[in-house]
């Protein structure tokens, strides 16, 4: 998740903004916004703002249990494409953890209000190689059908990028399997 916000390698400011969006705003239901079909558009951006890749997500999510299972499947400009399957869990109030095939150890993540937080180390293969970068999620509920997410990618704290991503919550009507 992949999947927001400006400055993301400055922690100080998005704990801030992370404290004061908690008190207004509706609250971040991620099984509300995720269960059924979410459709997505993003990009990553090069240190510089280069933007080097787009993609589009379609996400299917499902109830198994007390877990929430978010099926992605990204479709690259290049042609590109991938899966990954999350397994998100409930970890006490507000705070989720999750799994997928190509994530090392498991994410952890935190709603505060309209603001989710997740952060996951990633196999990504790059050149042929596979590289394990960290990502640094902020997905901000805009409304019931939108969210916007913004995530820092970095190495050894190093960071390398960022990546934007658009999400839409798609109507039962509109929902093709």
């Amino acid at each position: 998740m992949v999947l927001a916000g400006a400055g993301l390698s400055g922690c100080t400011s998005h704990g801030a903004y992370l404290q004061a969006d908690a008190a207004g705003g509706q609250a971040f239901n991620l099984v509300q916004f995720f269960t059924g079909r979410t459709e997505a558009t993003g990009m990553f951006q090069k240190r510089g703002g280069e933007a080097v890749q787009r993609f589009m997500v379609t996400i299917d999510g499902r109830m198994q249990g007390s877990q929430l299972v978010l099926d992605e499947r990204f479709r690259h400009a290049d042609g590109r494409t991938e899966r990954r399957v999350w397994t998100l869990t409930p970890d006490g109030e507000g705070r989720w953890t999750g799994r997928a095939d190509d994530v090392v150890g498991e994410a952890r993540g935190e709603i505060r209000g309209p603001v989710f937080r997740w952060r996951y180390r990633l196999r990504l293969p790059v050149d042929g190689d596979i590289v394990e970068v960290d990502f640094d999620d902020w997905m901000f509920l805009v409304d019931a059908d939108h969210v916007l997410n913004r995530a820092a990618m970095s190495k050894w704290g190093v960071e390398l990028g960022q990546v934007t991503i658009s999400f839409r919550k798609v109507p039962v009507e509109e929902a093709k399997p």
